[in-house]
């Protein structure tokens, strides 16, 4: 994808413009191919030593745009791991998750997305060793993400450091470098349809390059 030029001193221009970028990127796939790279992701995903080393796997419940979780959060039944699946907490910007032994656990919830039940679900709160799915309309190589805009993820991430993050992107949607604030947290690895990397590491240096007139965090 190519670079956008963020205007001076205000980043959240730059994030609006390419979340429309992306958004219409995938809108634009026919069903088709969504449904081709969407299986190439999630072949990437169970077979990495990530997802094989874990014995839980927090995922967030695609929509129509996103990459499919479905089929890992079956594969990950299947392979008798325990799945989480995030429900936001009204009137905030903060999520919980929950563990949910099947797609029945699942009813819609804000911005009609599938949230787990909480009177059929249990509450997660340990998460070492945990493999986290993490959603982005944009990854680079460094890990940073473009979410929605809400601040759901970067919260739940902030206070979670220790968690493995993965993040999952076609990869007309990745870019070589995001403009990012200071709150925005790094994957530690990204799979697409072509590829599953680590992603580069930062040095102290690096971190300090960010727009620093972003206050917002973005899903």
């Amino acid at each position: 994808m190519e670079k956008v030029t963020a205007p001076v001193g205000d980043i959240r221009e730059y994030k609006n413009e390419l979340r429309s970028k992306c958004k219409q990127l995938r809108t634009g796939m026919s069903a088709e191919v969504k449904a081709d790279k969407d299986r190439k992701i999630f072949e990437r995903v169970v077979s990495s030593g990530a997802y094989r080393d874990t014995d839980i796997v927090l995922t967030y419940v695609s929509t129509a745009i996103e990459v499919d979780t479905m089929a890992i959060i079956e594969q990950a039944f299947a392979d008798k791991k325990r799945v989480a699946v995030p429900r936001c907490i009204d009137g905030t910007r903060d999520m919980e998750f929950y563990f949910i032994k099947s797609m029945d656990d699942l009813e819609k919830g804000t911005f009609g997305v599938l949230e787990p039940a909480p009177e059929k679900c249990v509450k997660a709160y340990a998460f070492e060793k945990a493999l986290c799915i993490v959603p982005g309309l944009s990854f680079d190589m460094k890990g940073y993400r473009l979410g929605y805009g809400k601040g759901y993820y970067d919260r739940f991430l902030s206070a979670h450091p220790r968690l493995v993050k993965m993040g999952l992107c076609y990869c007309s949607c990745t870019c070589n470098e995001l403009i990012h604030g200071r709150f925005d947290v790094c994957a530690d690895m990204l799979a697409t349809e072509k590829y599953l990397r680590k992603c580069s590491n930062q040095s102290k240096t690096e971190q300090g390059r960010t727009d620093k007139t972003d206050g917002k965090k973005g899903r």
